[in-house]
């Protein structure tokens, strides 16, 4: 019977209008709850000894995800914020040298006494591996000249650092 079904499609789409009005309500509520403060608990850590430091934001605080500082004093704290900035100066260093050798800019000049140029080795991971990598022996030296400047070079050898990473030493002082 057609009146039937046209009844049951009016009951269908009241139903509908019904449901879509309870989808609406529940999205704004949804997003008004988005913009309503936020409940912070009050905890007290051993961390709370850094919240003052450098780095240390909202809503975060002192973010230490593997728990180096914890029952840490200031001097594991400082000696750790050292040793991030000189990994992190390392790491910009890197990352520039590989971009300008992929650049194509190379040192001019023979790298070793048989006269092989420094560009007549690869770029990125392929200068250490491969078959056109870098010898042995000179990526042994990389590594000692490495370790002097860690060692030798890139600290406070004058005990007048203004802040931790302040590698002003005498003869690098800019």
């Amino acid at each position: 019977d057609l009146r039937l079904l046209n009844k049951v499609l009016t009951i269908f789409q009241e139903r509908k209008k019904e449901t879509m009005k309870l989808i609406v309500a529940a999205l704004l509520a949804g997003s008004a709850a988005a913009f309503a403060p936020a409940q912070v608990a009050k905890t007290s850590t051993s961390l709370n000894a850094f919240e003052d430091e450098l780095g240390a934001q909202p809503p975060l605080g002192f973010f230490d995800p593997l728990g180096m500082l914890t029952d840490a004093d200031q001097e594991r704290f400082d000696r750790l914020r050292y040793v991030e900035l000189k990994h992190g100066r390392i790491c910009q260093l890197a990352f520039l040298g590989q971009i300008v050798t992929r650049g194509g800019v190379h040192l001019s000049g023979s790298i070793d006494q048989a006269g092989h140029s420094f560009d007549s080795y690869p770029n990125g991971i392929a200068a250490l591996f491969g078959e056109n990598a870098i010898p042995t022996a000179g990526l042994l030296q990389i590594i000692a000249f490495v370790g002097f400047l860690e060692l030798g070079v890139m600290k406070d050898v004058t005990g007048e650092a203004e802040f931790p990473g302040d590698f002003r030493n005498g003869a690098l002082d800019f």
